[in-house]
């Protein structure tokens, strides 16, 4: 249990390394760390594997039953969000490498921003499952509703930026993407919290089912 938990862990180190290597590349323009981000997907990848593996060896070895059972159940759900914040980070790296074959663009959006907002809840929800402490986890679902909020406030101030200006078409709408990917990683970042809040209470609060949050 311990090693899978370790391996959770170093996991989510990685992932949340690239998405913040990633916005950096946005912020330079870098293609180096792009690069990186693109090199590092290969590791993410193999520790899910491995992740999983071990998972399935405790589960057909050891028969846990009650909170080991929703221990290993909550860690194979989450290495499963982890891989797709890789992703979102390699979708991001993706944009920053077309709009760096473009000319650049004034866009009054604010990405660092909103990126270090979604990094602070990958961080919190992995600290949440380090220390077994589910009110973490509740403040990383308060989150998630700020930057839906971000997310929405760029959509609309740069299909404004689209309609004055047609020539940084291309540009909006790569940054576009990057919001929507961080919007997305936000929403991982998420279910990882829940699937915390199941592991220590039992408690289903996906759809806010059971949960504190306030409706929309």
């Amino acid at each position: 249990m311990e090693e899978l938990k370790t391996k959770l862990l170093a996991m989510g180190g990685i992932a949340e390394q690239a998405v913040e290597r990633a916005t950096e590349a946005f912020r330079r323009r870098d293609l180096r760390l792009c690069h990186a981000v693109l090199e590092g997907e290969r590791a993410i990848n193999m520790a899910e594997r491995e992740i999983d593996e071990l998972a399935l060896d405790l589960l057909a070895m050891q028969q846990p039953m009650a909170v080991d059972l929703r221990f290993i159940t909550a860690v194979m759900k989450i290495n499963a969000d982890l891989e797709r914040v890789g992703d979102q980070a390699v979708n991001i790296v993706e944009r920053v490498m077309n709009t760096t074959s473009l000319p650049e663009a004034d866009l009054p959006v604010d990405i660092p921003r909103m990126a270090s907002t979604v990094s602070g809840m990958v961080r919190r929800a992995l600290e949440s499952f380090l220390e077994g402490k589910s009110e973490l986890a509740e403040a990383v679902l308060k989150m998630d509703d700020i930057v839906d909020r971000m997310n929405k406030e760029n959509y609309i101030v740069l299909v404004e930026s689209m309609y004055g200006n047609p020539t940084i078409v291309q540009q909006a709408l790569d940054v576009l993407l990057i919001s929507r990917n961080l919007e997305r990683v936000a929403d991982h970042a998420t279910n990882i919290a829940e699937d915390v809040i199941f592991w220590i209470r039992g408690a289903d609060v996906r759809h806010h089912v059971g949960s504190s949050r306030p409706s929309d």
